[in-house]
């Protein structure tokens, strides 16, 4: 099975559930959006296993349903407030499914409708949705603007998905949207003139320069994070998680206790947090998932050996987003492997086709992640594993570094 999950921000832009995207490695079936699907209870109580609370970090998980699924007896076990059915726009609306629906609804369970077309008067699921979906792809703003009105005046949830930039986030937000899913919150607006945020985070490049020596010197690293109590700070905070009950004496103890990969592996994770201090948490989050998925993935293939590397280029892969530059300018003052540099910004190298892989099982795109998959031999069974595993490192790093 692959399992893969987007985000569905507030309007305050933080992240108010997720929805789970999957695929049985056996079959066809996509839970996307965009191909109807045939599921049962069994492949819903598959994701469970698979830890859902850890895949949605216990937020709410939209999970679309056909009329088949709808159908279906439910596992006791799913609590009814964790879930939010999506009822797929192409579903036959017959007296039974209408029955089913307020079954469901007479549970807790909350019912979202998908891709929404129809006409918002007289489409008979209407008075049972808790939320209405619009994909501003299929449907632009300017087209709905009635539907949206009607909806609202019924005190209905609007949900805004397929959103591509900021401005069309604004607009949304300012009709009456309170839930939002896309990327767009990981594209940087780029503007011009703009003073790079790097130049006040100086003590991150200059630990990263010196790591990046011949001989790279402890006493030179420790006497840079001294002089920032909150680096200092969220420094200590890293390596009490590492050494349990050892005492830690000084900041250069404490820097040759973690060893020279890992600190540049924390004080990178420190940087890209303090970058996207003014962005959603999310991007953080999922700067850390790509992080450790791409590394996971290199491990399985031919370039196990520089999974450092991969892990690093999977971390600053949302540096544009989070400075608002585009990813050659952003890049320019940091030190990397330039097979990094060419992967991020020419899309070439030996480390892209890892980056490409990444990516589209990231967006749910699972025939061409195991095409990709198959061009570097790495087994797809892997991916979903990895990619959960990814999932939760990231939940506990951003616990331990906030």
């Amino acid at each position: 099975m692959y399992i893969a999950r987007q985000p569905i921000f507030k309007t305050n832009l933080d992240v108010y559930g997720y929805e789970l995207l999957y695929r049985s490695e056996e079959s066809t079936l996509v839970f996307d959006g965009t191909d109807a699907t045939r599921a049962t209870a069994g492949v819903l109580a598959s994701l469970y296993e698979a830890g859902i609370e850890e895949i949605t970090n216990r937020k709410k998980a939209f999970i679309n349903f056909d009329a088949h699924f709808l159908h279906e007896d439910l596992p006791d076990f799913i609590a009814t407030d964790a879930m939010v059915i999506e009822v797929l726009e192409d579903v036959i609306v017959d007296e039974s499914l209408i029955e089913r629906i307020k079954l469901l609804k007479t549970k807790g369970y909350r019912i979202a409708l998908d891709d929404f077309v129809e006409d918002f008067e007289s489409y008979p699921l209407v008075p049972y949705a808790d939320i209405i979906k619009f994909d501003l792809l299929l449907t632009p703003l300017d087209t709905i603007r009635t539907q949206v009105a009607a909806a609202l005046m019924q005190h209905k949830v609007l949900l805004a998905e397929k959103i591509e930039t900021e401005d069309v986030f604004n607009e949304a937000k300012a009709m009456g949207f309170t839930l939002f899913q896309g990327y767009f919150f990981s594209k940087p607006v780029v503007m011009k003139k703009s003073a790079s945020k790097l130049n006040s985070k100086s003590q991150y490049l200059n630990i990263l320069n010196e790591l990046k020596k011949e001989e790279p010197s402890y006493q030179v690293m420790a006497e840079i994070i001294e002089k920032d109590v909150n680096l200092a700070y969220r420094l200590m905070r890293v390596i009490k998680s590492r050494s349990g009950d050892d005492l830690v004496y000084s900041i250069k103890r404490a820097l040759t206790y973690m060893g020279l990969r890992e600190i540049e592996r924390w004080v990178s994770i420190l940087m890209v947090q303090d970058l996207g201090s003014d962005k959603p948490k999310e991007l953080t989050t999922l700067s850390l998932i790509r992080s450790k998925f791409a590394e996971s993935i290199g491990v399985h293939s031919n370039l196990k050996r520089v999974k450092h590397e991969i892990s690093m280029m999977g971390l600053f892969s949302t540096i544009d987003a989070m400075l608002n530059q585009s990813m050659t300018d952003a890049l320019v003052d940091i030190a990397l492997p330039k097979n990094i540099k060419m992967a991020l910004c020419d899309h070439t190298g030996p480390l892209y086709p890892i980056y490409a892989l990444m990516l589209a099982y990231e967006n749910a795109d699972f025939d061409l992640a195991a095409a990709e998959a198959k061009k570097i031999n790495i087994p797809t069974y892997a991916l979903m594993t990895d990619y959960l595993e990814a999932v939760k490192w990231a939940n506990e790093m951003t616990s331990m570094i906030n």
